[in-house]
């Protein structure tokens, strides 16, 4: 039977004052059994209903009750998903989760596919598991913006990207979902002589023609790590190529601003760092709409920092502070940190290389505990305490993909170590370590 395991209640809720407790599982809502948190927002829209509990005993309890239009429940799920995540069916010559290595937690092999997680959260999904029920439910409760990699309009060119025969009709997929008033956000996990060059002005300009349908395109690298023994020969953008990639997407921006008034379709922060070019004015991301897809990352980042205000007053005592990023974050963070002259501050700047997944990975965010600890170790000189990037972390939790923690960086360095969420953060703590 399907059901939502309860991992949390909100204090004063509803649910607390019934005495449900994490652990309990919810069964089914006004008789109905429910598939995810979608259904269930929907089910308590009413003023009454019925909640079928079973309780870690094994009993069940039928709760009924009455409330407010709309009224918040305070039940926290464990998964947003009460049957089962929808995965993966491709093979995808590029998957990252193929190239990770044994011995991680579970979580971190989990490919998912699943059109709802797109709905909530934002994951990028294929549409290639997606069935004639699902696409009614997607139009019936109008499930809108989806994400959707794309990586080819060209069928047989994507087929072969994804390992995937049922691949190749992406684009009467994206079609029929536009049509019905879903809005797509797009990616293109860009892959050297495979997907780039014709193909990529190609992928462009198909996506481009279902606008406004299609949000936004968002053209990101390949990455490789050194766990590659079992996946087929890939490699990255030398600086020459990603200038030309630049330089294409580019020439589209300009025209799509030009009849749009927006850039529809752009880069990862990646590609500028990777060939030196200058990253676009603030501007030109029309309000971020695939931040988390790294794209903007950097220049989102300098606009925080030059409206954060911190105090001038510094510290009485001298105060040495490391501060921890990536290889790629490193040319960044340099001049901001040497222009926070704040008196008694010394700042020091700690590139970590990526033993972890090798150095061909030179973002901040896939930094591991043990990457950082051996990049600090290797400095030499006195330090008070140390930053690391936040962003390295689980979200909402305190743990990085190699399972060790900053409490774990702490003993080892035997130095306060805290985490900074974004350049405002980073900032703040500078200015307000002690």
């Amino acid at each position: 039977m399907t059901k939502g395991t309860i991992s949390g209640i909100k204090e004063g809720s509803i649910a607390a004052e019934l005495g449900l407790a994490p652990g309990d599982a919810l069964l089914a809502v006004n008789g109905k059994p429910v598939s995810d948190i979608i259904d269930l927002s929907f089910a308590l829209a009413d003023e009454y209903v019925e909640l079928l509990v079973a309780h870690p005993g094994g009993e069940e309890e039928l709760f009924e009750i009455e409330k407010d239009y709309d009224q918040d429940l305070g039940l926290e799920f464990a998964s947003a998903v009460f049957d089962r995540v929808r995965p993966c069916a491709n093979k995808c010559v590029f998957c990252f989760v193929d190239q990770m290595p044994k011995g991680l937690r579970e979580s971190l092999y989990v490919k998912d596919d699943d059109y709802r997680l797109s709905f909530l959260y934002g994951n990028f999904i294929t549409l290639t598991n997606l069935g004639p029920r699902d696409a009614a439910r997607i139009r019936r409760l109008h499930l809108s913006p989806l994400y959707v990699s794309v990586h080819a309009t060209d069928g047989q060119i994507r087929a072969a990207l994804l390992g995937n025969p049922r691949a190749h009709d992406i684009m009467d997929r994206l079609h029929a979902l536009t049509v019905d008033g879903i809005e797509l956000h797009t990616q293109v996990v860009l892959c050297p002589g495979l997907n780039d060059g014709p193909v990529l002005e190609r992928t462009i300009a198909d996506l481009y023609a279902l606008a406004p349908g299609v949000l936004s395109l968002a053209i990101v690298p390949v990455g490789l790590t050194r766990h590659r023994e079992k996946c087929p020969p890939l490699r990255g953008f030398t600086p020459e190529e990603a200038v030309g990639v630049i330089d294409t997407v580019a020439a589209w921006q300009r025209r799509c601003r030009k009849e749009t008034g927006a850039s529809f379709v752009y880069l990862a922060d990646e590609f500028y760092l990777a060939c030196g070019r200058p990253i676009p004015a603030y501007d030109h991301y029309d309000g971020f709409p695939q931040l988390e897809n790294g794209v903007g990352i950097v220049r989102s980042f300098l606009a925080e920092w030059a409206e954060t205000a911190v105090p001038a007053a510094g510290y009485r005592e001298p105060l040495r502070i490391d501060v921890v990023c990536g290889a790629s974050a490193a040319g960044v963070l340099a001049p901001l940190l040497a222009g926070l002259a704040l008196p008694n501050l010394a700042v020091r700047l700690i590139k970590a290389e990526n033993a972890f997944f090798g150095p061909a990975v030179t973002v901040t965010g896939l930094l591991t505990g043990a990457d950082i600890i051996a990049a600090l170790k290797a400095a030499d000189g006195p330090r008070d305490g140390i930053i690391i990037p936040g962003v390295a972390l689980r979200k909402g939790e305190n743990i990085f993909l190699d399972g060790l923690t900053p409490d774990d960086i702490a003993t080892a360095l035997g130095r306060p170590v805290r985490a900074a969420h974004f350049a405002a953060d980073l900032k703040g703590q500078l200015a307000a370590w002690r």
